[in-house]
């Protein structure tokens, strides 16, 4: 199988979990009161960070398993000294924050909503939205920050970006890209796309033009491109330079986070602080992901 089909399985199985994750959470939606929307939905946030969690752990444990089978499949060594220690990855935001400080925002929309005049239901709808997004994001996050520290230990050089399904105009432009292994997964809320393991120089399975060509008229409008955008690259734009002239990119998140563990405990750096703070440089990676309890 070649390494892009292990990488679309894969996604598959992740993209699984973050909806089963964000089901459970809109089953507990349905319990908030209209009259009563912050105590209400502060009675299940345990219960929807304890599922959302779940699926984190279960995301992030596939990831060495994942990045050996992507591995074997390019006929590239596929050992590691240390393993993901997929429990760093669960019960964390991918900001840093705690998993019930972030999930109380969709109550905090909701209200927001009614005290602007919005109808009740309006606002819970809103609220609704805002809680899928975040629960499918932050299961992709964990799942995709361990595939990047499994990466990292089995001496994988970089990765090339595969994108998955229906993708986005701002993810389109990106496929087949290749970055060293400590570059940050760019991402936007709910993406789906995920990193190969690739040695700088390999093929790449995508590539921008070739994924727009497959596409319908109706298909690129989706993805976000006007017809006068699509108009524009038939005419020899560069399809680059057309989807970013008027979009804001994808974002990494940035600045010296921390996770917050149990009181009387120190702070962990997240995964992506770490890569900050190494640099090119491996072994301090490695040395600073042991550190920190993100692999064992």
């Amino acid at each position: 199988m070649p390494a892009a089909d292990v990488a679309q399985a894969h996604a598959a199985q992740r993209q699984a979990l973050a909806v089963s994750a964000a089901a459970v959470a809109a089953r507990a939606w349905t319990r908030v009161d209209p009259a009563a929307i912050s105590t209400t939905w502060q009675r299940q946030l345990t219960a929807v960070a304890g599922a959302v969690s779940g699926a984190q752990l279960a995301s992030a444990q596939t990831a060495d398993p994942y990045v050996q089978a992507a591995l074997l499949a390019d006929g590239a060594p596929a050992s590691a000294q240390y393993a993901v220690a997929a429990g760093a990855f669960a019960g964390v935001a991918a900001d840093g924050r705690g998993l019930v400080t972030l999930l109380y925002e969709p109550a905090i929309t909701a209200l927001a909503g009614v005290q602007g005049g919005q109808p009740p239901g309006n606002a819970l709808r809103a609220g609704l939205r805002q809680l899928n997004m975040l629960v499918r994001t932050e299961v992709a996050d964990a799942g995709r920050t361990a595939d990047q520290v499994a990466a990292t230990t089995h001496g994988v050089a970089g990765y090339v970006r595969l994108t998955v399904g229906h993708s986005c105009s701002r993810c389109i432009i990106l496929a087949g890209r290749w970055y060293p292994y400590s570059a940050g997964f760019q991402r936007h809320p709910r993406c789906d796309c995920v990193m190969i393991p690739a040695a700088e120089g390999d093929d790449p399975p995508q590539s921008p033009q070739g994924l727009y060509d497959t596409m319908t008229p109706e298909q690129r409008q989706a993805a976000g491109w006007s017809k006068a955008e699509q108009q524009a690259i038939a005419d020899g734009a560069d399809i680059a330079a057309v989807t970013n002239i008027h979009r804001g990119g994808l974002y990494v998140a940035g600045g010296r986070q921390f996770t917050h563990e149990a009181a009387g405990r120190r702070p962990r750096i997240t995964p992506r602080q770490i890569y900050i703070e190494a640099g090119n440089d491996r072994d301090e990676a490695i040395r600073l992901l042991k550190l920190h309890g993100y692999i064992r």
